[in-house]
């Protein structure tokens, strides 16, 4: 494809981004020689469960849940507000990190965010990753905690009729992989499904997959990289499985509600865009919203700034809806 200008980052977030670097050395491209480090690395952000919290009213428990038949046990995080509750809404929460890295406890902030503001009761659950568990596997490892979340409602005092499933970059593409497995095989079905940043499309044949290589948060190399690791020498063939490879998934009918956020500087932006219309086409329900200026996870990276503010309420006014709030 023909070099093309990719759209600018919005110029707030472009100074609290260069400040976020400072004068860091630039990391080297992520390789297999070098993921384990990666890894380490991504691991090392994550801040204890009970610091995070700190004196709002959401109390945790770790646990291990019973994974797919013949297959390892899950570890999952339990939060919930404090005392005894019934009949709460659900959330399902999915790590991002290209399903080839990352931890359920990157994302703890956003999670108990939510369950502070919304009394969820929510699950985050650690899958497997690439290569190492490659294909459809991390999404198995995610619907057997679907599974058991919605069977185990009663005891953890969530409504299993209102359960959110939600996720951001690969988390995304697993939240939508929980919305087609849910359909296909009459499982728990999704209140909604919140897919965020979502890495939908192993083929990198956009626009915007070709705008953002080499710049930004999350860039053409790694997009690649990771659907290597997960599809191996499938990438690209017509027969990949929808529930590893979402946008794959010739029929979108019939799916629980989604929402689908991302910005208009990076990458995944047009397989979003598509997968949206894809939804409507079908007669199904889909909110979109394209955040100028915003780059790959620009709300965690810049919580603070004004478009993180404005993309934060307007998903929380989605979930109210979708809940009847």
């Amino acid at each position: 494809m023909t070099t093309v200008p990719s759209v600018p980052f919005d110029p707030e977030l472009e100074r609290m981004l260069a400040a976020m670097r400072g004068d860091a050395p630039a990391q080297p491209p992520v390789s297999l020689e070098n993921l384990p480090a990666t890894r380490a690395g991504f691991e090392a952000m994550a801040r204890p469960v009970a610091e995070i919290i700190g004196d709002r009213p959401v109390d945790f428990e770790e646990r291990m849940i019973p994974g797919q038949p013949g297959a390892p046990e899950l570890a999952v995080t339990i939060l919930r507000p404090k005392g005894r509750v019934q009949g709460a809404p659900g959330l399902y929460n999915m790590h991002g990190g290209g399903l080839v890295m990352g931890t359920r406890h990157n994302d703890t902030p956003r999670v108990v965010d939510l369950v502070a503001e919304f009394g969820f009761v929510a699950v985050n659950v650690e899958y497997r990753l690439a290569p190492e568990n490659p294909g459809t596997g991390p999404a198995e490892d995610c619907y057997a905690g679907l599974v058991w979340m919605a069977e185990h409602a009663e005891e953890l005092g969530l409504d299993p009729d209102r359960i959110i499933v939600m996720g951001g970059s690969a988390g995304g593409c697993l939240s939508a992989a929980m919305a087609l497995m849910a359909r296909d095989r009459k499982g728990p079905k999704p209140a909604g499904q919140l897919l965020l940043v979502p890495m939908l499309d192993d083929r990198n044949e956009t626009v915007s997959s070709h705008q953002y290589d080499g710049i930004g948060v999350w860039d053409r190399h790694i997009n690649v990289f990771s659907w290597q690791m997960v599809l191996g020498d499938k990438v690209g063939d017509p027969d990949v499985s929808p529930y590893a490879v979402p946008s794959r998934a010739t029929d979108l009918s019939g799916l629980a509600p989604a929402y689908i956020e991302l910005g208009s500087a990076e990458l995944l932006r047009d397989e979003a865009v598509e997968y949206a219309g894809r939804i409507w086409a079908a007669g199904g329900e889909a909110e979109l919203h394209v955040w100028s200026g915003g780059f790959h996870g620009f709300e965690v990276f810049c919580p603070d700034s004004r478009l993180a503010a404005y993309a934060l309420e307007t998903r929380r006014s989605w979930i109210r809806r979708v809940l009847g709030l």
